[in-house]
């Protein structure tokens, strides 16, 4: 290989000792998901379909310099000295990433470099065309309904606020709130709460369009604490309204995935009545003192213990496989809270997916990108290693394994060249002969 090995040898490492468990697509795409990614430049006359900022910004650095500037929303990286197949990634840009995008004028294409050792060849995710169309009432559909997974889900933020930050609660990885804030000056158009009329106008110009390939949509937004309400509504309310009319008009055209907080089987059948297929609650954490410390307003308004019966409640209403919680991976290792040891953080995330997995309860996580406007961003934390999402990637395979469980609805396809998640690898690391 072609490559500085000073700069790869923990790289290389990690594929030569788990390549006959993991592929090198998925060990790769954590590694470039944690730290980040560089770009040499990036010409705005390409064709591509750019960060919409839908509801964190997922960057590391997030300067108006960052904000400014046209970058895509996610990348393939295929071909190189590992052989790559095509493997989906979304993009966090970070200005000192070891790894860097170029573009390269004699092969006339873009090129992945870590530290100056070719990656693979890169392309951007394509421009569709519903994404440059606007609704009757003016509304861009790369605001009110982005698709992200290169097409495959449509992502819709209907509340881009938490009123977890009203009472300085949020949790302390999220800069939901403070990312509404910095795009709203880039971007006056960019809206902090979606219509109903919004959403079904987008949601038309993406059905009827040749070039869609959305086989899903979420339905989500920041957190309403029911005590306090939003405009007289709980949340319950509030993104049942979405729900009922998206389910009446394009009742069967896309698995439909709800991301709310954790409720009681009763809200929960409102959930399920109006049209959702899977829930998708999000706990982050699952050691129960971390819990308390990075999640104080879940831990306040609803509490860990509930959080995890509500969890488990959930399957008697959606069926099993369909409660998909998601955990923030990585977290469990940043300062000042975190465990200091890689084996006990994976262990203790182990626990909570072995108690999910057992239980009929599929959970899911994406890779933790220490943005600089979070609070734990604020306090100079960086990635966790990779050695933990390796470890982690093979914890979670072997649990689902152990269980039986199925490839997850609602993700797209699974396997190394196959997968379009973009935000952790859990897809990519599926073999084929398991699918």
């Amino acid at each position: 290989m072609n490559i500085n090995r000073d700069l790869t040898a923990n790289l290389d490492y990690f594929i030569e000792k788990f390549g006959s468990s993991l592929s090198p697509e998925a060990i790769i795409k954590e590694d470039i998901l944690r730290q980040g990614i560089a770009f040499d430049e990036v010409s705005h006359e390409e064709n591509f379909s750019s960060k919409s900022y839908f509801i964190f910004s997922f960057n590391v650095d997030n300067d108006g310099d960052v904000i400014n500037k046209k970058y895509p929303e996610e990348i393939a990286v295929k071909n190189g000295p590992y052989n790559l197949k095509r493997t989906i990634i979304s993009v966090r840009i970070n200005k000192t990433s070891p790894y860097i995008i170029k573009y390269e004028s004699e092969s006339g294409g873009y090129k992945l470099y870590l530290e100056g050792g070719y990656i693979g060849d890169v392309s951007f995710s394509p421009e569709k065309s519903y994404m440059l169309k606007k609704t009757e009432f003016g509304k861009s559909v790369r605001d009110v309904a982005p698709t992200i997974e290169w097409g495959y889900l449509i992502y819709l933020a209907v509340f881009r606020m938490c009123q977890y930050f009203e009472n300085h609660t949020e949790c302390a990885f999220c800069d939901m709130n403070s990312n509404y804030l910095n795009q709203k000056k880039a971007n006056k158009n960019y809206s902090a709460v979606k219509s109903v009329e919004d959403i079904i106008g987008a949601l038309s110009i993406i059905e009827s369009s040749e070039d869609s390939s959305a086989g899903a949509y979420t339905l989500t937004g920041g957190s309403i604490i029911d005590e306090i309400g939003f405009k007289g509504d709980t949340e319950i309310d509030f993104y049942v309204r979405f729900l009922e009319a998206i389910e009446e008009k394009f009742k069967g055209r896309w698995i439909s995935k709800v991301v709310v907080q954790a409720h009681t089987q009763k809200n929960l059948m409102r959930l399920k009545s109006a049209g959702a297929y899977i829930y998708h609650t999000n706990f982050e954490v699952w050691d129960k003192s971390l819990f308390e410390k990075i999640c104080p307003g879940k831990s306040k308004f609803i509490g860990r213990d509930e959080w995890v019966k509500r969890i488990v409640d959930a399957v008697a209403v959606f069926g099993e496989y369909k409660v998909i919680p998601n955990f923030v991976a990585g977290v469990e290792l940043s300062r000042p809270f975190g465990f200091e040891s890689i084996d006990d953080a994976v262990n203790s995330t182990a626990e909570g997916l072995e108690f999910f997995m057992s239980k009929g309860v599929i959970p899911r996580y994406t890779t933790w990108c220490p943005e600089k406007t979070s609070k734990l961003g604020k306090l100079g934390n960086s990635s966790a290693p990779l050695e933990y999402y390796v470890k982690l990637l093979l914890k979670w395979h072997e649990l689902h394994y152990k269980y039986n469980l199925p490839v997850p609805e609602g993700y797209g396809a699974a396997g190394p060249g196959k997968a379009e998640f973009s935000v952790s690898a859990f897809m990519d690391a599926f073999k084929v002969e398991t699918i």
